[in-house]
């Protein structure tokens, strides 16, 4: 009976590390962009996984996660890249005026009426690619402790409990004014496609995923520098380079 409780525990928080940086991926991109091309490309990415692991069940484990990593760590990072410079430039236009509810000059990234494909891509990306990391956390628990059953319940669990706490906050992410939410999902987008994009080029992050805050500072830092520059510039207190 210890040795199920342990596992599941265990199991649990390994995968709520995961489902974490899923769902801020997914709510980000939702308030960002729109929640129903958003949804939809989670509802297909959870679709895809759930494929997988039927088909491959156990021998999931010794599939290669370092390519997977490498290629959606540069596509995160490449549109994590566009939404940090234009989040830098339109909070430094604008400021953070506004912070109690939306700008009305601001408008969605996509108000057209079909499919928004990065939105999509996005969500689908994040959800199938975390999504793998926690059926391997619930293999290679399962297996190795002959317990799959409670590992099972335990992945389960965390990604449910993490993305029913995601799903209540996303009315509040949404009265962040679109600009400065713009700048938050660009670092965020930044800062796992540069951690993920290293480990699948082989990089050893020094304390693991803690590396991660380590990164999100960095950025912030880098954006606040930058905002501050570019507000000077604007108000003429420094000359345009």
């Amino acid at each position: 009976m210890t040795g199920i409780v342990a596992v599941l525990i265990t199991t649990f928080l390994a995968s709520a590390v995961e489902a974490i940086e899923m769902v801020t991926i997914v709510v980000g991109v939702g308030a960002t962009r729109g929640w129903r091309s958003t949804l939809i490309g989670a509802a297909s990415g959870f679709g895809v996984l759930a494929v997988v692991v039927v088909v491959l069940g156990a021998a999931l484990s010794r599939v290669p996660i370092g390519p997977l990593r490498l290629i959606v760590g540069a596509l995160l990072l490449t549109f994590g890249l566009q939404w940090f410079r234009k989040g830098i430039m339109r909070v430094a236009a604008r400021g953070l005026a506004g912070i109690g509810g939306q700008d009305p000059h601001e408008a969605a990234e996509w108000p057209g009426p079909g499919m928004d494909w990065t939105a999509w891509l996005l969500a689908f990306k994040g959800v199938v690619l975390e999504g793998l990391e926690v059926a391997f956390i619930v293999v290679t628990f399962g297996a190795g402790a002959n317990q799959f059953g409670a590992a099972i319940v335990g992945g389960v669990a965390a990604v449910i409990i993490v993305g029913g706490v995601g799903l209540s906050l996303h009315r509040t992410v949404r009265r962040i004014p679109r600009s400065l939410l713009q700048l938050i999902v660009g670092i965020l987008l930044t800062t796992f496609g540069s951690f993920w994009s290293l480990e699948g080029l082989g990089v050893e992050w020094p304390a693991g995923d803690g590396a991660i805050v380590g990164l999100l500072v960095l950025y912030v830092l880098t954006a606040a520098t930058y905002i501050t520059l570019e507000r000077q510039r604007a108000f003429g207190l420094r000359p345009a380079a």
